[in-house]
């Protein structure tokens, strides 16, 4: 979504409106205010249906303030994609511009189809030109406009599951306090179904059927109402999968016994050796670092698909290797060509992944496969591989 230079120069002569914020540099408070604008942007309250625009080297005035636009500050813009402090992760674009004879940073921000988006768990509305929090009336407009569309699989509601189906002690106790703001969670005029439709675990207050990410993240029997959404780990003593298998486990659950479940079966099987002749100190070093399984396993239940599928991400232990294996294979944006190429990344379950951030499973969107490939590689594993099709996804990592 490029707009021509003609429609920014009239958006930026006309000054701060419901799709327009300006800021003069990155200076002070603004880097926090950028992030505000785009979650409002995000939300597009209005229903305009069109792109907010912020500007970036720019004065009240609407002329350029001569700034450097360098491509470090062009990244400092593009990083507020993904560095985890807005969810789900916004659709946007940022570009070097000339504008009114200077050049200036024009982050445009596409309206989400499925908001609402919330900046530090504070959901961030455009009002006139100005931005705000939203109101519970606003949090109402969004969820029922993200019914109107056409929706993720991840937020479709599960026929039969209504919210008796969801654990709400876990979600007032451990989700809430994560998702939202201490302020918006002290502004008591939110009822619990009110909450659950904002964060997606409930299709919205008309209907309060669970959805798929509530069930995954919130359900007493997740896998009763989403067969696949589990876990199946083999450790094989060998390196195919004819040999015997000494270890097996089958991890279900909610999302976060999952993830506790495989971490804690992976930590069981890292071995690690202590080198005591070739130095004067100790020295240990481990077949596998915890912390690259960790980011490989999460990106599979992430990026996984659950539709239409019964089959669960399998992790595969040999002797001289594992294997994670997920249903699914690349999906928008990534292509079988490009998979894996740092910086790019696209969501299937976007709302899946709001949510292992707010759970704490994931710190940055976009980063897991080149922080498991660093810490592979400095740990002496050598080299991720990943073997796909359409159908799906398997990441091999070789062992120390």
């Amino acid at each position: 979504m490029r707009i021509d230079d003609a429609e920014l120069s009239r958006l930026l002569a006309d000054g701060e409106s419901f799709r327009v914020e300006r800021k003069e540099s990155l200076a002070g408070s603004a880097p926090s205010g950028i992030r505000e604008a785009i979650c409002a942007f995000a939300n597009d309250l209005p229903g305009s249906g069109a792109a907010g625009i912020i500007f970036v080297g720019v004065r009240d005035d609407g002329t350029p303030s001569d700034i450097p636009i360098t491509d470090e500050l062009l990244r400092q813009l593009a990083d507020m994609k993904t560095d985890g402090q807005t969810v789900p992760p916004p659709t946007m674009f940022v570009e070097k511009r000339r504008l009114r004879k200077g050049e200036v940073a024009v982050v445009t921000v596409v309206p989400a189809d499925s908001p609402p988006v919330r900046y530090k768990g504070t959901i961030y509305v455009r009002i006139g030109p100005r931005r705000g929090l939203a109101s519970a009336q606003d949090e109402r407009i969004l969820n029922e406009r993200r019914r109107a569309k056409s929706i993720a699989f991840d937020i479709q509601p599960v026929p039969g599951a209504d919210i008796s189906a969801l654990n709400l002690r876990a979600f007032e106790e451990e989700y809430l306090p994560s998702a939202f703001s201490t302020d918006v969670i002290a502004a008591n005029d939110r009822s619990i179904e009110e909450r659950l439709a904002a964060t997606k675990m409930i299709a919205s207050l008309d209907d309060p059927t669970a959805t798929i990410a509530g069930l995954l993240v919130l359900g007493r029997n997740p896998r009763d109402l989403i067969p696949s959404s589990y876990i199946q780990f083999l450790r094989i003593d060998g390196a195919d999968l004819a040999d015997e298998v000494t270890d097996a486990a089958t991890i279900d659950g909610t999302l976060s016994e999952i993830v506790r479940g495989i971490d804690a079966k992976m930590r069981a099987h890292i071995q690690t050796a202590v080198d005591i002749k070739s130095s004067d100190t100790e020295r240990r070093s481990q077949n596998y670092p915890l912390a690259a399984l960790q980011q490989i396993v999460r990106n599979a239940l992430m990026h996984r698909t659950y539709e239409v599928t019964n089959a669960p991400v399998r992790v595969t232990w040999f002797d001289d290797r594992i294997e994670v294996w997920s249903p699914g294979g690349p999906y928008g944006a990534a292509t079988i060509e490009n998979f894996g190429r740092p910086g790019l990344v696209d969501y299937r379950n976007p709302n899946l992944a709001e949510a292992m951030r707010v759970l704490g499973f994931v710190q940055r969107f976009g980063v897991g496969i080149s922080s498991a490939r660093k810490l592979l590689r400095d740990n002496g594993n050598g080299d991720l591989r990943f073997d796909l099709d359409n159908a799906f996804i398997q990441a091999v990592i070789p062992g120390r």
